[in-house]
């Protein structure tokens, strides 16, 4: 589903904070066409592991690719990282509420964040997320990140890896992967599972 070499020659930014992106990582096959249809419909906001909905075979076989050690490979090559102390945290969206998109930085727990969009398309100006040069402005960013199908983000976390988005709400279909330190995992996935329990 992924095209891993196209993601290999992407272009790091470093000069805030390590972060690649592309307006396309998926190869071009009917089935990649298909994945914003097959994406679960979730009508909340927030956070659900893949355990906790039922998904389609081809929404199975991407998050199987982002999970790839080939992914995990190029990951920390072009961020520079070593993900061996690490374990995976994956979850979907698929609404956003007004509330969110407020900029923030990811927790210290995490060392990797990847966002992969799979929208069919975005026409609003809103909702697309923002690398931000720092915490005070939305409008003070080093690059907007398409909200449409296959378009994808990662970034090394750091203290300075500010991001976030114009409020939105309606519906706004991504996964987010993680790398997270293996001490921390228990916490993370508790808290996402309680989450979508509650939803």
């Amino acid at each position: 589903m992924i095209d891993f070499n196209k993601l290999q020659s992407a272009e790091v930014d470093k000069t805030y904070y390590p972060f690649f992106s592309l307006d396309n990582c998926l190869l071009d096959n009917p089935s990649c066409v298909a994945l914003a249809k097959d994406f679960p419909d979730i009508k909340s906001g927030g956070s659900i592991p893949p355990s906790s909905i039922n998904l389609e075979e081809s929404i199975k076989k991407l998050i199987s690719d982002l999970e790839s050690e080939e992914m995990k490979a190029i990951l920390e090559e072009k961020l520079n990282v070593d993900l061996s102390n690490s374990e995976i945290v994956t979850t979907l969206r698929g609404f956003s509420r007004k509330k969110d998109g407020k900029i923030h930085t990811d927790s210290k727990s995490k060392i990797i964040t990847l966002l992969l969009y799979l929208n069919e398309s975005w026409e609003y100006e809103t909702g697309k997320l923002r690398m931000l040069k720092n915490e005070e402005h939305l409008d003070d960013f080093i690059k907007e990140i398409p909200a449409t199908l296959g378009s994808i983000v990662a970034f090394k976390v750091t203290e300075n890896c500010f991001h976030g988005f114009l409020p939105f709400e309606g519906k706004r279909q991504s996964i987010q992967m993680n790398y997270v330190y293996r001490k921390n995992v228990k916490t993370h996935k508790l808290r996402h599972f309680l989450s979508s329990l509650f939803k």
